[in-house]
């Protein structure tokens, strides 16, 4: 397929031809198209020539030696040499794989056409075949401290501004957040983030690194270090410290090119060095093991990192999870052992309530409504017993925000201003698709009659149940280990005799 800017640059050539009642359409004539094309431009400004004495020859040339037509019946044709061109160049995209031709593809096929003018001129201004295939292929260019960019109309200027804007372009900056307020306040982790500060204080490995399961807080200890900072409430050898936030989908974008990657992360890690008040941030750490290697290399992110790490010139916060921290990030024993590991256990149900309280009034303000303490209560409890695949405080947060959600999308005359329990078990029945009477149901009310409700659709089994109703009673007064299932039970006996359905009864009472 050929390219939009390609179709362009062919069409002026052919109405240039026309217009000036040219015989023939020639190989000249389309290299004279290519110096406007944006691809092919870019390669011939990189090879050091001058587009402009190109443009002059080639304009000469082509008044002076293309035969004029005669007749207005007659069209302007190709010449073999034209139609060549376009072949060849049409070919080595579909044998390379590519999808679409460019201007820099003709210019490459150009160089087939040794007798003509064109590749004379192009020889003439010292560009040669070579000097094209590698601009294009590796981004070598003739020009010095020229390479090549992702777009045509920011060639220049991103990459001047790379240097200088390092920390602007691939960073954000979380105190300036934090004066912003868009950070929400930090509750419930006076002791994670003690250790946080407590190592980043350290002369050297002052490196802390956050592991714990998602949604348990890990990053909200970073920007909560942030805002912390900025309320003055820090020690003194912290109060005058920026934390910046890697991101690594903007460092990782657009680097087509061996070097890019690394000029990039180099430029991030000389700003952060130099301004000895710098904290950097790397969410999912893990993520640097491999980013940027190139295939069958061994210099990634990581390695970049781990001189400055050692040495206590760059102060380097990190999160992970557990997996990643035990599939990936440990296994690089160099890079672990320059952070300090500070575990991130997930909240209690009674710290889950509290967190919600603090941010109770950010959500309020959000969603023009009120939450109830008993609303909050039930955001925690009900959470944690029925979204099994989440961890606190996350999902207790999600519940509380969604239920303010879906009060904005109902008419105004059935919104609700006050948020109860009621409509968190409504919000916890659509989330985990349970019927909203078993989230409603108080596990008191159902345990004190647990024995009694089996017994009445299950007989003959009075032993068998009052057993296993003492076991189910006693896992949930809360003496048993809350990471541990409630129960595990074998129901042994004869066909017949009521095992399965004591178990369908249990799950439904």
């Amino acid at each position: 397929m050929i390219a939009q800017e390609l179709e362009v640059s062919l069409h002026m050539a052919f109405m240039e031809a026309r217009q000036k009642r040219h015989e023939f359409i020639t190989v000249e004539h389309l290299l004279l198209a290519l110096l406007d094309n944006p691809s092919a431009s870019e390669v011939l400004r990189a090879c050091a020539a001058d587009i402009d004495e190109l443009r002059k020859l080639l304009t000469d040339f082509v008044t002076e030696h293309t035969p004029i037509l005669t007749g207005e019946e007659v069209d302007t044709q190709p010449t073999l040499g034209f139609q060549r061109v376009i072949q060849r160049a049409i070919l080595h995209v579909q044998s390379s794989g590519k999808k679409e031709v460019t201007g820099a593809n003709v210019l490459v096929a150009i160089f087939g056409e040794k007798d003509s003018h064109a590749v004379y001129f192009l020889h003439q201004k010292g560009v040669t075949r070579l000097d094209v295939v590698n601009y294009i292929s590796h981004g070598i260019s003739k020009v010095p401290q020229a390479a090549p960019s992702k777009s045509d109309a920011d060639t220049e200027g991103e990459h001047e501004a790379q240097p200088a804007g390092a920390l602007e372009n691939y960073t954000l900056n979380l105190n300036a957040l934090a004066l912003a307020g868009k950070i929400d306040p930090l509750i419930g982790r006076e002791r994670e983030l003690e250790r946080v500060v407590q190592t980043l204080c350290r002369r050297r490995k002052n490196n802390p690194l956050l592991v714990g399961e998602a949604g348990v807080g890990k990053t909200a200890i970073a920007e909560g270090l942030a805002r912390r900072i900025v309320e003055n409430s820090v020690p003194d050898i912290l109060k005058r410290c920026q934390v910046y936030a890697l991101d690594m989908g903007a460092l990782l974008a657009g680097t087509k090119y061996r070097g890019d990657f690394e000029q990039r992360l180099k430029a991030v890690l000389k700003q952060l060095v130099d301004n000895p008040n710098a904290i950097l941030f790397i969410d999912e750490i893990h993520t640097l093991i491999g980013a940027g290697a190139a295939s069958g290399g061994t210099l990634d992110a990581s390695n970049l990192l781990k001189p400055a790490l050692q040495t206590g010139q760059l102060k380097c916060i990190g999160a992970t999870t557990y997996n990643e921290y035990r599939g990936v990030f440990e296994k690089d024993h160099a890079l672990s052992r320059r952070f300090q590991k500070i575990d991130v256990v997930e909240p209690s149900v009674p710290e889950t309530i509290a967190i919600l309280r603090g941010l109770k009034s950010r959500f309020e303000a959000h969603h023009g409504v009120k939450y109830t303490p008993s609303a909050l209560t039930a955001a925690a409890e009900l959470s944690a017993r029925f979204i099994n695949d989440r961890h606190l405080p996350d999902k207790a947060i999600d519940v509380i925000d969604e239920a303010g959600a879906a009060q904005k999308i109902l008419p105004k005359s059935k919104q609700k201003r006050i948020i109860g329990k009621h409509d968190i078990e409504e919000i916890i029945a659509k989330i985990t698709r349970i019927p909203a009477q078993t989230v409603s149901t108080d596990d008191r009310n159902a345990l004190r009659n647990l024995d009694r409700d089996l017994k009445a659709v299950v007989f003959g089994q009075d032993r068998a149940i009052d057993a296993l109703a003492a076991a189910i009673k006693m896992a949930r007064s809360g003496l048993g280990n809350p990471q541990k299932p409630i129960g595990c039970f074998l129901f042994s006996g004869p066909t017949g005799v009521g095992k399965t359905e004591v178990a369908r009864q249990l799950a439904y009472v």
